[in-house]
């Protein structure tokens, strides 16, 4: 018999809350998303947030620690030795990720873009480690005059490919993604990414077409734990691309944070038993990537002013976790991820007050959530149900 009737794990990607011990070693130290952009705004108002218990995670200008929090509150700092977004996810649905994937800030190997190149029937602009805007703005002309197609990467292990929708169409640009991604599990890339843009020379705009191409997981997950005990998943903005379509029952695209959380709030309504698995993307690639603070603190009051619509389409078998899969500190150097510890927000109507602590695997949400849909234990995390329920 199940303890949960339906789970809704939200994803802000990106929305670290302090250095985990190890970021000096990724670079990262004193990296604080949370409270990072709201001090760069002097202070941000979280109501809904700051009563879950999110100003006692780290400090929050504007957001005083809430001395008794009406969820389940605490942070979980990361295993795998990444800061990626699929290892992210991976790690919280019961994954960890042993090896990391390979990065490439020297561009890729030449043979890679030779037979990538071959495969696809195009030339290849950029094969440099590049901020996506940048490299549009700089490459897009040529590449709407010739056709090559515009090939970057980050910090991340990700083989990015931008295209203009009228000079490669979008379900062509998908098919290319497919193609390189059959190159790209040899060399250990973590996901290609499909990046469409539109607009004139100066005013290229990326779209949200957006696709990501992830390798398949390397072993069980959390997912598909619950489609062998036939528990449905609705995966809700990129998840499902994450897992590379694994152990979801329904897709939903969306087209930045405030689609996805309308769209979680009519599942709410409607959705029958099961777990609703949400990427809220906007937190991370418009504002964190960015160096967006202002921005990012938008995001967050827009998330808190969701949270209470949310509970109140709560019944008494339903569960909320807020989480995150990496840091991206938007007053930071650079332009990437930061390696920081992530919130643990657990509540709905029937959840226990509780303080969590600091988890040491973002694999004991997936753990917790297969214990509450009686889908056995992971392989890996720990279930913290018996504490909150």
């Amino acid at each position: 018999m199940t303890r949960i009737d339906r789970a809704f794990v939200l994803v802000a990607d990106g929305l670290g809350v302090g250095a985990m011990p190890d970021a000096a070693s990724f670079g990262d130290a004193g990296a604080d998303t949370l409270g990072h952009a709201a001090a760069s705004q002097g202070g941000v108002l979280l109501p809904a947030l700051g009563a879950l218990g999110i100003g006692r995670l780290t400090d929050v200008r504007g957001v005083p620690p809430a001395p008794a929090p009406r969820g389940a509150f605490g942070k979980m700092a990361e295993a795998s030795a990444a800061k990626d977004t699929t290892t992210g996810h991976w790690e919280m649905a019961g994954l960890p990720t042993k090896d990391p994937f390979a990065t490439f800030p020297g561009g890729f190997p030449a043979e890679l873009v030779s037979a990538f190149s071959k495969a696809v029937g195009r030339e290849v602009l950029g094969n440099k480690a590049a901020s996506g805007t940048e490299i549009v703005a700089a490459l897009g002309a040529r590449h709407v005059e010739t056709g090559a197609l515009i090939v970057y990467t980050s910090a991340d292990s990700v083989f990015q490919i931008a295209a203009h929708e009228s000079v490669v169409p979008v379900d062509e640009l998908y098919e290319i993604c497919l193609a390189a991604r059959r190159l790209c599990d040899a060399h250990r890339i973590g996901r290609v990414i499909a990046r469409p843009f539109v607009g004139e020379p100066g005013a290229f705009k990326r779209t949200y077409n957006r696709k990501d191409f992830a390798m398949a997981p390397p072993g069980e997950t959390l997912l598909d734990r619950l489609l062998a005990k036939g528990v449905h998943v609705t995966g809700v903005g990129k998840i499902p691309d994450i897992f590379s379509g694994r152990g979801i029952h329904e897709s939903i695209h969306t087209e930045g944070n405030a689609d996805g959380l309308a769209r979680t709030l009519r599942l709410a309504e409607s959705s029958g038993p099961g777990l609703v698995f949400v990427n809220l993307v906007d937190f991370d690639m418009l504002f964190g990537h960015r160096r967006d603070a202002a921005g990012f603190a938008g995001a967050l009051v827009e998330l808190d002013r969701f949270v209470p619509e949310l509970g109140r389409r709560l019944g008494s078998g339903d569960v909320v976790a807020i989480t995150a899969d990496h840091g991206c500190d938007p007053t930071f150097r650079g332009t990437d991820h930061t390696r920081e510890h992530v919130p643990l927000l657990f509540f709905g109507p029937s959840v226990r007050p509780t303080d969590l602590g600091t988890r040491t695997t973002f694999a004991d949400l997936g753990a917790t959530l297969a214990d509450g849909f009686d889908a056995g234990s992971l392989a890996t995390g720990k279930s913290f149900l018996a504490d909150v329920l």
